[in-house]
């Protein structure tokens, strides 16, 4: 899987951590595989006919030669990797790859003589890192945009040729991880989590939460985030951006500002706006518990569109558990709803009106309002509610298998594995009889049997302990600065 690092402008300086041991010793033999002109000596291999600075130098003559002006960050920086199952392939076989990707990109097409110069480093079994530098030597400079998508579409045909795990599609619903220098700052900082990954959970609490721009904005700054606002010519608000207090760059000179959409797909200003919700009157938390089993039902019949719009609710409703639940599960259900963050965005159109959505939108304010109701009703009313949320969960994830969703279902189902867990450390057994609330919508069966979910079954009743034991053990779940909009 192709994977971007980020542009720099030293090349120099890459080259030297790429041909060095690392940062813990993790980079072994380290050596080229392939290089823009046949013939080239590798640094690591025959160091008496070329230096890392005699390649660097190399690598940048066009740059250098460039009459116009010079790009700022001149380094393009992509490692591809395979999985970890995967045979190892060869010094030749990685060759290739290098050659098919560097061409995809639009780094250095085949049969052009006057691309960019690149080369291919490999230091570890299972994958390599391709750099080149922005200038044609013709003196222009390249067309990389969409590099990524492209050299992906030029990874599966590997894939399907080598017979190689083949990635998820590239449907822009993973989670935006972190680039390797903003883990690194999070280290030298102390902290357990990167600016990014802080900034995606209190942003998405926010968003599952607020009920129009305004309330938005006022709960990222109650959470204490920086904030800056984008408005049209109309005077519209029209984008907005956020930095973690003490996180700064240019040797502190700056904040380190990250834009909705460079956070997460589903975070930019029209999809928070999506959220929002009428606000409804709180219900009591019993109600809930009804409201979500009905949409667990009615989500497990849905549409693709209309089923689209209720996970996306599903989603939300599962980071407002997390930040309103008892201190005893609430890692848990925290993971669970980190767990089921990409199965809360599906490719493809999606409708924002439906029963099941906003029976889970109306459960979310149920849980913000009241969050000591849970705790008040002890460890039954906990209990309950995360057993609706298995419910839910459990139709999410036979809904995402009936449409194809692979990634997504395979999200969902660690979700339900987790909540699951969570229900063990109410330190109560749960109910073997349905509650007493009246039911408006009569439970019917799931989608995906139960012997095949290998999970909670549908029953008259709440599950047993035994079945929410079931499942197996997930771990649980976890790129530069974005635009200011």
């Amino acid at each position: 899987m192709p994977k971007k690092a980020g542009s720099g402008e030293s090349t120099a300086g890459l080259l030297a951590y790429l041909f060095g041991p690392g940062n813990h010793d993790e980079h072994t033999d380290p050596h080229l595989v392939a290089v823009w002109t046949p013939d080239l000596p590798c640094p690591a291999r025959t160091p008496g006919r070329m230096t890392l600075s005699g390649l660097a130098l190399l690598l940048d003559a066009p740059v250098d030669a460039l009459r116009g002006p010079k790009p700022a960050e001149h380094v393009w920086h992509v490692s591809v990797r395979n999985e970890p199952d995967d045979r190892t392939l060869t010094d030749a076989e990685w060759a290739t790859v290098a050659a098919e990707m560097v061409a995809a990109a639009g780094i250095a097409p085949h049969g052009d003589a006057q691309a960019c110069r690149w080369v291919a480093v490999r230091h570890a079994d299972d994958y390599i890192h391709l750099v080149a530098t922005l200038a044609r030597q013709d003196g222009r400079h390249p067309r990389i945009r969409g590099d990524i998508p492209r050299m992906h579409t030029a990874a599966r045909a590997f894939e399907t040729a080598w017979n190689l795990t083949p990635m998820s599609p590239l449907d822009r619903t993973a989670r935006r991880a972190p680039v390797t220098g903003e883990r690194e700052k999070a280290a030298r900082r102390g902290l357990t989590e990167s600016a990014r990954e802080s900034l995606q959970r209190t942003v998405r609490e926010a968003a599952a939460r607020a009920t129009n721009d305004a309330d938005f904005l006022t709960r990222l700054r109650d959470a204490g985030l920086r904030v800056r606002v984008h408005h049209d010519e109309s005077g519209a608000l029209d984008g907005y951006a956020v930095a973690l207090p003490g996180d700064r760059a240019d040797h502190g000179s700056r904040p380190v500002w990250f834009s909705g959409r460079t956070l997460a797909y589903d975070l930019s200003l029209p999809r928070v706006r999506e959220r929002f919700h009428p606000v409804v009157a709180p219900a009591d938390l019993a109600r809930a518990h009804t409201r979500i089993r009905e949409a667990a039902t009615l989500l497990a019949q849905a549409g693709r569109a209309e089923g689209a719009g209720d996970v996306a609710a599903l989603g939300d409703l599962l980071v407002v558990a997390a930040a309103t639940a008892p201190t005893a599960v609430r890692e848990k259900v925290r993971a669970a709803a980190a767990a089921f963050e990409q199965a809360s965005r599906t490719p493809g159109t999606r409708t924002l009106h439906g029963t099941a959505r906003a029976h889970f939108k109306a459960s979310a304010r149920a849980l913000e309002h009241a969050p000591r109701t849970a705790r008040g009703g002890g460890a039954p009313a906990v209990l309950a509610l995360l057993i609706a949320l298995v419910e839910a969960v459990e139709a999410a994830t036979a809904w995402h298998r009936a449409q194809h969703h692979h990634a997504q279902t395979r999200a969902a189902a660690q979700a339900a594995a987790l909540l699951r867990e969570a229900a063990t450390l109410t330190g109560t057994p749960p109910p073997t009889r349905p509650t007493r609330q009246p039911r408006t919508v009569p439970r019917t069966a799931r989608i995906t049997p139960a012997a095949e979910r290998g999970s909670v079954p549908p029953a008259a009743g709440a599950p047993t302990r035994q079945h929410l034991n079931q499942g197996p053990q997930h771990p649980q779940p976890g790129p530069g600065p974005g635009r200011s909009r």
